[in-house]
Parts: structure tokens; C-alpha cells; sequence
């Protein structure tokens, strides 16, 4: 797997612990010779991470939404811009451009492209693997609530089919490798 896609937080309130898990796995991606495929935002994890995949020799790919780009929040360590019409456009791009989906630490922008990655796989749109990094638990209640919807009925496909859940960076990178 050689693109990288990554889904996380633009947020620059969050603890140190996640902007340096961003950092140790963009320092991982660049040096593995892999190109990330993220949000194109100059803000919070995604800056960290991007800036942390250029400083090891990686390349970065950015999905610009114009909004972001008339804002002037768009990134300056991308490689390779494509502009996006707005977010859903945005999350096409991430997905078609993107190997393996990884899901670190956001918000709800970061849960509706991991939520739409998922969706679409189990629409058989793609056959790629989603990854949630789930620093010091970060994700927990969301698995609480996946496994419910599984305990349920209402999944059509188990998510264990298609998604993986990690706490270590070795564990993340393991995945990309294997």
C-alpha cells in the first residue's frame, strides 16, 4: 500500500498526545516511502501530520475543498493538490485516491468521511480496509456503539470484514505493510 489516506482533526485544542501519535506516523509514512492522502487543511493533526510526512521524505497529496482554498487555510507542504467542489466531492477523492483508509483521532468531519468510507465499502463500492486509530481510547465509545449495531441485526456485512481497529503505532503500521 503506497497512498495513505487519512481522516483526522483540524482542531489545534486537543491534547499533545494526539498531535505527536499524527507526528510519529506521518515521520513512519514519509520515510516508508508512502504518500498521504488527507483533508489539504493547514490546521491542527492534519498540518502535523503532513508537515511530518514532507520532513521524512514522503509526499503529500491534498483534497482542497474551495472553501478551504479561498480561505487560505489550504496546506503549503502538498505535493499534489486536487480541488474539490466541496466535502462530499472531497471524501470521493480520499477514498479513490487512497490504498487504505486510516481514521485517527476528529470530529464529526472526520467521522462522517470515515462513516462514508464505510458506507460505501458495504455498498461494494471499494474493497479497502478502514483503520481506526484508537489513541488512548479515543474511539472506544464509537466501537461500543458499532458492536451494538452488529448485536442488533442491522449490519448487512460484519464490520470486522472490513474495518480494523489499533492502538499502537506498530499495530497501524503492521496493516499498511501487510
Amino acid at each position: 500500500m503506497e497512498r495513505i489516506g487519512v481522516f483526522c482533526a483540524s482542531s489545534s485544542q486537543m491534547s499533545p498526545m494526539y498531535y505527536d501519535a499524527a507526528r510519529q506516523l506521518g515521520l513512519w509514512l514519509g520515510s516508508h516511502g508512502k504518500t498521504l492522502v488527507y483533508g489539504g487543511s493547514r490546521c491542527g493533526m492534519m498540518e502535523v501530520l503532513a508537515q511530518a510526512v514532507k520532513e521524512s521524505g514522503g509526499r503529500v497529496f491534498g483534497v482542497v475543498p474551495q472553501k478551504v482554498l479561498k480561505s487560505g487555510m489550504a496546506s503549503d507542504q502538498i505535493d499534489i493538490t486536487f480541488y474539490a467542489d466541496g466535502l462530499s466531492d472531497r471524501k470521493d477523492w480520499l477514498i479513490g485516491e487512497s490504498d487504505i483508509m486510516l481514521v485517527l483521532p476528529g470530529s464529526v468531519g472526520t467521522l462522517d468521511e470515515a462513516f462514508t468510507a464505510m458506507a460505501s465499502h458495504t455498498f461494494g463500492e471499494h474493497q479497502k480496509r478502514i483503520v481506526f486509530y484508537n489513541i488512548n481510547g479515543f474511539w472506544d465509545d464509537l466501537f461500543v456503539m458499532l458492536d451494538n449495531l452488529e448485536k442488533k441485526g442491522v449490519v448487512n456485512k460484519p464490520f470486522s470484514l472490513f474495518v480494523s481497529r489499533v492502538s499502537t503505532l506498530d499495530e497501524l503500521t503492521s496493516l499498511i505493510e501487510g
